[in-house]
């Protein structure tokens, strides 16, 4: 029996055409702000094993393609000479009867090897996810 796969949103574009339509923030410049966002947008779909079946894969792909505040931080770490070095997705201790999950980013700078890190919090109880909390800092506990 051949499996059956039924879709209920596709989205279809190239890179380059999805890169332009992120909105920029007035304060970083469109020279620093593209190749941030292109090197982060590659960095999420070279992700393993991403089907779109987990919850963190459905976070990730959520925020990737909704969520232009990602985006933004990435180009403000770079220009401050930080690449991102880590993407994690964990449980939320926000998770009650909602099933909440916080994507983490990393970025790490160059020349002093400090790590900074930045979290999201998605709430992927139902079929389409939405952001629960904007992106803020993270402390490790």
């Amino acid at each position: 029996m051949v499996p059956i796969v039924i879709f209920d949103q596709i989205y279809s574009f190239n890179r380059e055409s999805f890169i332009k339509s992120i909105p920029r923030p007035e304060k970083i410049s469109a020279k620093d702000f593209g190749p941030a966002a292109q090197e982060l947008f590659d960095s999420i779909i070279q992700i393993a094993d991403n089907a779109g079946a987990t919850d963190a894969d459905r976070a990730t792909n959520y925020l990737a393609l909704r969520y232009p505040a990602i985006y933004a931080r990435a180009a403000e770490s770079f220009a401050a000479n930080s690449s991102l070095t880590g993407l994690e997705v964990r449980p939320s201790p926000l998770s009650g009867t909602r099933k909440i999950v916080e994507v983490i980013f990393s970025y790490t700078n160059r020349e002093t090897d400090a790590t900074e890190k930045f979290f999201v919090r998605v709430d992927v109880t139902e079929e389409f996810p939405f952001l629960h909390t904007k992106l803020s800092p993270y402390f490790d506990r």
